[in-house]
């Protein structure tokens, strides 16, 4: 049977950080420009250095794709003859990840089992769908059925997050420049989802203590969880995360959840201050 390969990039987040290495994943990196200086996510910056160099510099960061040229060394490095590689990314509504895929990936169908997926989704859970793709290729599962496996736990994810400044956020074209000014003036904190790959402003609020009671009254909607996650603009718990995280042990009490930091990629859309809740939804009785 052909050995199944899995490709990533570096907008996925994992509880561990170093599952991909432990799990043979590729992950193609994206990469970050502040003006002319350019740096590739987790390798060449770490979210503190992002952060310090969005207070110093007078440009503001741009996230970009791996070039299909780029995807194309990472499938020479991983395609083996006769091998299967499912390459799962960001969603593709939220730039060009995947489209490069696609194009880098044509140019291997004839030397092994291509294919390439659209999560519909970032961060935290396209770091769960690379997860279950791992756990099924290593149980010997074939390319195509980790691709069946895959998309059918992508409707089962959903988020909600809030950003501190929506600065970003319109320079991303994420959000009108004029609302994001008024909004900064106002301290308004705009929250957003992720609707069938895109990411949508739901509503705003006047302040984070508002913004964190909207996202427990979100996770409190969910009856059967697989997973839970708070995604964070920091290393470590804040006061808001601590609120947060007692409010869930009411909801869930049995429930561990983890805290992960975003990194330079989602944070060149979401800015400081941001927090964000990832659901794995589980599955229902009559499922």
């Amino acid at each position: 049977m052909p050995h199944v390969r899995i490709v990533t990039d570096s907008t996925a987040h994992f509880e561990d950080p170093d599952f991909p290495r432990r799990h043979n994943v590729t992950v193609a990196p994206l990469t970050i420009h502040f003006g002319r200086q350019s740096f590739r996510d987790g390798i060449d910056i770490t979210t503190e250095q992002f952060f310090a160099r969005l207070g110093e510099s007078d440009s503001l960061p741009v996230a970009a794709a791996p070039t299909p040229e780029q995807f194309a060394a990472v499938y020479r490095d991983v395609a083996r003859p006769g091998d299967a590689v499912v390459s799962i990314h960001v969603s593709g509504k939220l730039g060009g990840v995947c489209r490069n895929a696609v194009a880098a990936g044509e140019a291997f169908r004839g030397r092994c089992d291509m294919h390439v997926v659209d999560s519909a989704t970032t961060s935290v859970g396209l770091g769960w769908l690379v997860e279950a793709a791992v756990k099924a290729a290593e149980a010997g599962e074939s390319a195509d059925e980790v691709v069946r496996i895959v998309r059918g736990l992508v409707p089962r994810m959903y988020v909600l997050f809030f950003v501190d400044s929506p600065t970003l956020l319109a320079n991303s074209k994420r959000y009108g420049k004029a609302q994001a000014v008024l909004s900064k003036m106002l301290g308004i904190k705009p929250l957003l989802t992720i609707e069938e790959g895109d990411m949508v402003p739901l509503e705003k609020v006047r302040n984070r203590q508002q913004a964190v009671e909207k996202l427990i009254e979100f996770v409190s909607e969910y009856s059967e969880l697989e997973n839970l996650a708070v995604l964070q603009g920091a290393p470590e718990p804040t006061e808001d995360t601590r609120q947060l995280l007692a409010e869930m042990t009411q909801i869930f009490p049995a429930r561990r959840v983890p805290v992960l930091e975003y990194g330079p990629s989602l944070a060149s859309f979401i800015g400081r201050g941001g927090m964000g809740i990832f659901v794995f939804e589980g599955r229902g009785y009559d499922d």
